[in-house]
């Protein structure tokens, strides 16, 4: 055997990317995807106008909404879109802080690499800085769960999201609700329906105590307005059913044909006579009626709603008590619903079925209105983190101040605590405090201040207190706690917790392997950073 000979253990048109090279390149992207976010943080933050293949438009400053709607095709961008989304799902704000704090802690290792400090002695001091910052966030953290404080945390989470005018009475209608559904201090943000359409500004959105069902009754002959209704809801259909197997049936005389139709028609009745005798004056189905159940619900003044979704059946029945039923047999009084009001309305052109006055409704519908599409999608977006943000204040109950002010307190008690570290771990403690700071320093870019001197001002401001953050309006260092500026707990816990893990698991990569049957174009020029083109 000819010495020298190269072995080939990887298929031809393999990319890979080893050791300092990889690193370099995933720390490249990670900081790329940071930086795209970044100018939307805050209340002075900026939009981004996202178009996709389809030439469908998006606007929006939602950190989570921006990095799903881009096509992201770098593997380790990718890793910190999973961190903006697990942010989402498990409070619902605070996408945009998770992943740039991400970001700068990619970029501040960066600086460690180039020390020749090894990659798992980084991680492991991101390890410790991240337990650390969670009990200093503990200490910082204020015990308050009061209306007053659900309505300011409400306000704060949807501070520069395009709800500007409409703020505080949405921030009321949304701690309504949230308390509406709270059952034993546990929040299931599912029962809280939201509902959107366009041609109305945003203060005529509305809370409704129960149920609205983007539906129309199935027959003009039916009552559209009904008073203290009783609710029926069913999940199988109202029409003759089908024989299971094929069978043939042959008639002799038209009289049996007609005896027939006849049956048919029975049957129909007897289910109609089987609603209509447990008293219920209004019947939710889940799949079919017929025409001819129709006309007969219509004369027996039942108003009926057909192929109504299932997730809309599940919230009618935790708003109104009803039981939902299967067989229309067991159908008996005591598994009817009731609501004081059930109507027949056309909001902006639609006809929908609105189910309201629900005595302690488990199940609510925040109505939200905007003048265009586009400013309607904005504000369902606010509204559904704002939601997530009560919920969680309402579980937790434990808030800390905003405006950089958390972030602030937990980088000067790290940097303490970095010095008691022996090792090099220390420096690995001492950049996740400066990466922090990230925070108070895009807050101050993005309102146009000058971010070193607001973030000197404010770590000479938290000598005195822990709740000093920046006021982006007036460019000056103002207690947040007193300025009402309040965020929960669990939105900075969980912000630390994902950015640290995804950076650690990033830093560890030391070799990238992407396969030959992915385009060419998927290993990105590194000096691009890993960004695909937005177009």
């Amino acid at each position: 055997m000819a010495q020298g000979q190269p072995i080939f253990i990887l298929p031809e048109g393999t990319n890979r990317l080893l050791g300092r090279d990889a690193q370099r390149n995933n720390i490249l992207a990670g900081k790329a995807l940071a930086e795209t976010v970044r100018t939307t943080l805050g209340p002075k933050g900026m939009d981004k106008m996202l178009v996709d293949g389809l030439g469908d438009i998006v606007v929006t400053n939602d950190g989570v909404t921006i990095l799903k709607e881009m096509d992201i095709e770098h593997p380790a961008a990718k890793m910190l879109v999973e961190v903006a989304k697990t942010q989402e799902d498990e409070v619902g704000d605070g996408t945009t802080t998770a992943v740039i704090i991400a970001g700068e802690l990619l970029k501040k290792s960066e600086t460690l690499l180039d020390m020749d400090i090894h990659p798992t002695i980084i991680a492991l001091g991101y390890r410790q800085a991240a337990e650390k910052a969670q009990e200093i966030l503990d200490e910082i953290s204020i015990d308050d769960i009061s209306r007053e404080m659900l309505i300011k945390v409400a306000m704060t989470a949807m501070t520069g999201k395009g709800t500007e005018k409409a703020r505080e009475p949405l921030a009321n209608l949304i701690v309504d609700a949230v308390q509406q559904v709270e059952e034993n201090g546990v929040v299931d943000t599912d029962h809280i329906k939201i509902e959107k359409k366009d041609g109305a500004v945003v203060e005529e959105s509305r809370l409704v105590q129960g149920v609205i069902v983007d539906k129309e009754k199935v027959h003009p002959g039916m009552p559209s307005e009904l008073k203290d209704a009783k609710v029926a809801l069913i999940n199988s259909p109202l029409e003759v059913k089908e024989t299971e197997v094929d069978a043939e049936i042959r008639i002799t005389d038209p009289a049996q044909m007609q005896a027939f139709i006849e049956q048919e028609e029975q049957m129909v009745k007897d289910m109609v006579n089987k609603i209509a005798d447990s008293g219920a004056t209004v019947l939710f189905a889940q799949k079919g009626i017929d025409d001819l159940a129709q006309h007969y619900l219509a004369k027996a003044g039942i108003m009926a709603v057909r192929r109504v979704k299932k997730s809309d059946i599940e919230k009618l029945s935790k708003a109104t008590g009803a039981t939902v039923l299967t067989n229309i047999d067991d159908l008996s009084e005591e598994d009817l619903g009731l609501a004081g009001s059930v109507t027949q309305q056309k909001i902006s052109g639609d006809d929908m079925i609105f189910v309201e006055e629900c005595k302690d409704a488990k199940s609510v519908t925040l109505l939200v209105r905007g003048s265009t599409k586009h400013i309607v999608d904005e504000i369902d977006r606010a509204v559904d983190d704002a939601i997530g943000v009560v919920a969680a204040t309402v579980e937790d109950g434990k808030v800390v101040a905003g405006g950089g002010a958390p972030e602030v307190a937990m980088a000067k008690k790290l940097k303490d605590y970095a010095e008691s570290i022996s090792g090099r771990e220390q420096l690995a403690v001492t950049a996740f405090a400066e990466s922090l700071e990230i925070v108070p320093k895009t807050l101050a870019e993005n309102a146009g201040l000058d971010s070193i001197d607001s973030l000197v001002d404010l770590r000479a401001a938290h000598e005195k207190s822990p709740y000093m953050g920046l006021n982006v309006f007036s460019g000056d260092v103002t207690d947040m706690k007193e300025a009402g500026v309040v965020e929960p707990q669990r939105v900075k816990k969980q912000a630390i917790q994902s950015a640290s893990e995804a950076a650690e698991m990033i830093l560890r990569i030391d070799d990238v392997i992407a396969s030959s049957s992915t385009s060419s174009g998927d290993m990105p020029d590194p000096g691009m950073g890993g960004m695909p083109p937005m177009m």
